[in-house]
C-alpha cells in the first residue's frame, strides 16, 4: 500500500512523492530524485529530523539524542525512521534546493476565461499534465504571462478534476496578466505552470475554523472548502467574506452550494462601500462576533491585502484571544 507524502521546503516549495508503508519517507524521497538531508539511516544523528505536520506514521528505533521524547510528542520525526500509514505533510526545514529538487512545471490550455465582475476574472486551464499536479488546498502556483517570461502567483480556486484546475485573478487595470486575460486570451491557448508553494494550506481540522477572505482571497478558501466537503468535518467551518463593492461579491452560488454540502459551513459576506445596497455592510472586522473565536480555540485562516491582515492581528490582540493557530497569507497586485 502506498500513501501520498507533501514535503514541505523552507523556500515554499512542495513536492509531492508515493510512500510504501514498507518503507522509510527518506527511502522513499530518494526514490523519487529528492535528497533529504541524511547521515547515518539508523536514527542515530538526527540530521534527517523534520516535522510531520498531519498524517498517521510509525517510527523505527533511533537513540534520544537524534530525536527526544519530547519532540517525538510534539510531531518531530526522523526520516529514516519514518513509515507512513496514511497520507501526510512534512516539513523540511531545508530549502529545496539543497534537497536537489525543482519546482514542477506542467504545461496546460485554457479552458474557459470569465469575467465576473470588473474587480474579479475566473480562469480555467485544463491539459493532461494537469492529471499530475497534487497541492495543498490552499497553496498557489505561478503562471507564466503568454508572450512574456514573467509569471504571476495565484491561488488554486478548485480542486483538480477531470485534468482542470480554476484560479479567480484581480482585474488590475494595466496588469500584464489581467490585460492578457481581458483583451488577448482565447480557449485553446497555452499556459505554464509552476509549483506548487506556499505554507498557506489547510491543516488537520481538530478544531472549528473561522476562514477570512478578502477580495480574490477568497480563491484558496473554495479550494479548502471543496475538500472539507469531501472528507467531512464534526467542527463548525465559518466564512467572513469581504469585498469593497457590491460588483466585486463574486462565486456565492458556489458558496451557497458549498453551504448545502457541508452541514457544518455558514458564512457571511459583506461589502465596505457606504453606497452599498447589500445587506451586510463595512469590513470584515465589523462583522467578527466573540463566538466565532471559540475563546481562543480556534484555527484562523486569512488571505487577503495586507491592510486586511494589519486590521484581523490588531481586532484579535485588542480582545485579547490568541487563536490554537493563526494562519495568514498577504497579497498585493503586480502592475
Amino acid at each position: 500500500m502506498t500513501h501520498q507524502i507533501a514535503l514541505q521546503f523552507e523556500d515554499g516549495v512542495t513536492r509531492f512523492i508515493d510512500a510504501k508503508t514498507t518503507e522509510t519517507v527518506a527511502d522513499a524521497a530518494y526514490r523519487h530524485g529528492v535528497n533529504l538531508p541524511l547521515d547515518c539511516r539508523d536514527g542515530a544523528c538526527g540530521t534527517c529530523k523534520c516535522f510531520a505536520e498531519s498524517g498517521r506514521y510509525e517510527m523505527g528505533e533511533y537513540i534520544d539524542d537524534a530525536l527526544s521524547e519530547l519532540e517525538a510528542k510534539q510531531g518531530f520525526v526522523l526520516t529514516c525512521q519514518m513509515r507512513a500509514q496514511s497520507n501526510c505533510v512534512v516539513r523540511v526545514p531545508a530549502s529545496s534546493a539543497v534537497c536537489r529538487t525543482q519546482q514542477a512545471r506542467f504545461d496546460a490550455a485554457i479552458s474557459r476565461v470569465e469575467q465576473l465582475s470588473p474587480s474579479t476574472i475566473s480562469l480555467s486551464l485544463r491539459g493532461e499534465a494537469l492529471n499530475k499536479l497534487a497541492f495543498l488546498p490552499g497553496q498557489y502556483v505561478n503562471l507564466q504571462v503568454p508572450g512574456s517570461t514573467q509569471t504571476r502567483a495565484y491561488s488554486f480556486s478548485s480542486l483538480p478534476r477531470d485534468g482542470e484546475v480554476s484560479f479567480l485573478i484581480r482585474n488590475v487595470s494595466g496588469g500584464l496578466m489581467s490585460s492578457f486575460l481581458t483583451q488577448l486570451a482565447k480557449t485553446g491557448d497555452a499556459m505554464t505552470l509552476t509549483g506548487p508553494l506556499g505554507s498557506f494550506y489547510l491543516r488537520d481540522i481538530t478544531r472549528p475554523l473561522l476562514l477570512l477572505a478578502g477580495g480574490t482571497g477568497l480563491a484558496p478558501f473554495t479550494a479548502m472548502l471543496e475538500k472539507i466537503a469531501e472528507q467531512g468535518t464534526p467542527y463548525p467551518v465559518h466564512l467572513i467574506y469581504g469585498v469593497t463593492h457590491d460588483a466585486d461579491l463574486v462565486e456565492m452560488n458556489k458558496l451557497e452550494a458549498l453551504a448545502a454540502r457541508i452541514p457544518q459551513f455558514t458564512f457571511t459576506a459583506c461589502v465596505a462601500s457606504e453606497d452599498s445596497a447589500w445587506p451586510k455592510k463595512g469590513y470584515v472586522t465589523q462583522h467578527l462576533e466573540p463566538a466565532h473565536l471559540h475563546d481562543g480555540e480556534v484555527d484562523v485562516y486569512l488571505c487577503g491585502p495586507p491592510p486586511m491582515v494589519e486590521a484581523v492581528s490588531l481586532y484579535i490582540r485588542e480582545r485579547g484571544l490568541q487563536p490554537a493557530n493563526f494562519f495568514y497569507e498577504k497579497f498585493a497586485a503586480s502592475a
